[in-house]
């Protein structure tokens, strides 16, 4: 990456977490039992596409996404992770193989967004985590998904770590070139591994629609 790229990238990557930090105050919403407090932020509505040609915005500046890009109905496509305890998984080999998973994708977890994202996840579903897999995917280390879990005492979601050479990002159409992170997205799997449901916010500060995405899911359990 040439110089200047990289610094804009850089400065990229400082705004998102300046703004977004997860210290930020903001009007809360409702404490769970972990203790978070929860935000009043933004939710995305409607989605971006994935993939080469496409991009999403951050506070109005276009970010160009690479890779080959996921649309519903597609089946998933084989990519390895790293767990927290450092091995690797294929994402078509996760424990919730063959049943729905809820794939939740995130920039990166020290910010407040992306923690509240996972928050959500966890906390939020309403009895889901005990029919099909939670998982989140962003590009922090497997060090740092372990120990953001353990603080925020989240257990019912399996975390993967994309830091090594943004594979998943690259290979679904939701890498971020210049900052080297993912875009925010949400994504609902079946039992064949098929993809039924995909929200990318076409704004990066603002949360997908979760709830939309745990509906999705529901109306899958039901049907099978």
């Amino acid at each position: 990456m040439r110089p200047v790229r990289a610094y804009r990238a850089m400065l990229i990557l400082l705004s998102i977490l300046a703004v977004t930090g997860c210290n930020g105050n903001g009007n809360g919403s409702g404490i769970t039992g972990s203790g978070y407090l929860y935000k009043d932020l933004p939710v995305a509505d409607g989605s971006a596409m994935a993939g080469d040609g496409h991009n999403v915005l951050f506070k109005g500046h276009p970010l160009a996404m690479g890779g080959i890009g996921i649309r519903v109905g597609d089946p998933l496509r084989d990519v390895k992770l790293t767990q927290t305890d450092l091995s690797l998984v294929s994402i078509l080999e996760t424990k919730g193989t063959g049943k729905v998973r809820i794939i939740s994708v995130v920039p990166s977890l020290d910010t407040k967004v992306c923690e509240q994202q996972t928050h959500f996840l966890s906390e939020k579903n309403k009895g889901l985590d005990k029919m099909v897999e939670l998982i989140t995917v962003s590009v922090d280390t497997p060090f740092a998904q372990k120990r953001f879990a353990d603080e925020a005492k989240i257990r019912n979601v399996t975390f993967l770590s994309d830091y090594r050479d943004a594979a998943f990002g690259k290979t679904y159409g939701l890498y971020l070139k210049d900052p080297h992170i993912l875009a925010r997205a949400v994504m609902v799997i079946d039992a064949d591994n098929k993809v039924r449901h995909l929200q990318i916010t076409p704004e990066l500060a603002q949360l997908p629609n979760m709830d939309e995405a745990f509906q999705v899911a529901r109306s899958l359990i039901r049907a099978s």
